[in-house]
Formats: structure tokens, sequence, C-alpha cells
């Protein structure tokens, strides 16, 4: 089964369904790009009527090849070869947006919003791959490094796992993100 996904907002959302079959082993899947919004405002055809899904007999089998944890990270905190990417916004990356018990970063992390991989002049679609790669490449981040990347709650930050594994990176995706490291009393906290 070839799973295509999209929502309203550009891809995180279908992006997090995505990443979550990926971890379930399901390798079969595409993000409409530019989601709704794209097909939408380019004129493609649109249906009201609810469609009644056909059952199947799929079987998932947890596998997490792509799934970081809390303590992966802070297993390898300070390791060159682990790049940390926040997608959040450069406020609550900063932590001026506090949006959980304590406010801040993953120490070493780098920031660069989510919202930035999209064209808003494109309706939403990805940026060309020549403009993403080069975004990554200005944050340190190149095709053959472990990136683990993280959000409030690996929604943006699905997305940008999503990018990255298009582009053939080595990606990771943080499930907890901040909303579980920000929560801890005792993980490591930079601002």
């Amino acid at each position: 089964i070839h799973v295509v996904a999209y929502d309203d907002e550009g891809g995180g959302r279908a992006a997090r369904l995505l990443w979550t079959l990926a971890a379930y082993g399901h390798s079969a899947y595409s993000l409409l790009n530019g989601g709704l919004h794209a097909w939408a405002n380019e004129g493609h055809a649109l249906s009201h009527e609810p469609t009644e899904p056909t059952p199947t007999d799929y079987r998932a089998e947890y596998r997490g090849d792509v799934v970081a944890s809390r303590e992966d990270i802070r297993a390898a905190l300070g390791s060159p070869e682990l790049k940390l990417l926040d997608t959040r916004s450069p406020k609550e990356f900063n932590g001026s947006d506090k949006r959980a018990n304590r406010a801040g970063h993953i120490p070493g992390a780098v920031n660069l919003d989510w919202t930035l991989f999209m064209d808003s002049q494109r309706n939403l679609r990805l940026k060309p791959e020549r403009e993403l790669r080069g975004m990554l490449a200005e944050k340190g981040i190149g095709p053959d490094d472990r990136v683990v990347t993280f959000c409030q709650t690996h929604h943006r930050s699905a997305h940008t796992w999503f990018v990255l594994k298009y582009l053939g990176y080595n990606a990771r995706g943080y499930e907890g993100s901040w909303s579980d490291w920000g929560n801890q009393p005792d993980t490591p906290i930079e601002k």
C-alpha cells in the first residue's frame, strides 16, 4: 500500500503520520507537496463526499529506526557525529517563548524554523532542492551527518524529517521533542 498524505497547513501533520508509518517499517509513502493548500489553489478537483475505506489485513511491526529518544540524545550530546536540528521558532529556541516547565534548547542544537522550507509564493510547496540543501549547509548540516529533528511535539520537526529524508540525509525524529526534554528536571538546556 502506497500512502499519500496531505493536510491543510503545508505538510506538518501529514509528515507526522508518515514518520509514524516509517517507525513501523512502512516505506511506501509520499507527501503531497504543498498539501491541500497547493492542490486547491492550483485548481485540482476537490470532493466533499465521504470516502468509505476498504478494510485490509495490513500488519505493522515497530522498528523504530527513524526514532530518537531522550536517552539516545543524552548519550550523544557533545558528539560531532550527531546534529540536533530544532525546528521551532527562534523565540522558542532562545527561551523567550516558554512552552514547557523549562525554556531554551538542547545543548548544541541549531535552529531552523520549519516554515522556512516552504515557499509561500508557490502555495507552500517545498523550496527547490538546491535552496533546501543550502539552508541546511548554512546551519552546518550535511548529507553525511546523523541528524535528529525536534520541535515541541514532533509535528513541525516531522516535516523537517521528511524534507531531510527526501534529500537523502540520515535523519531521525525525537518523538517527545521539547514537551519531553523541557519538562524533565535534569536535562541540560541552553538559552
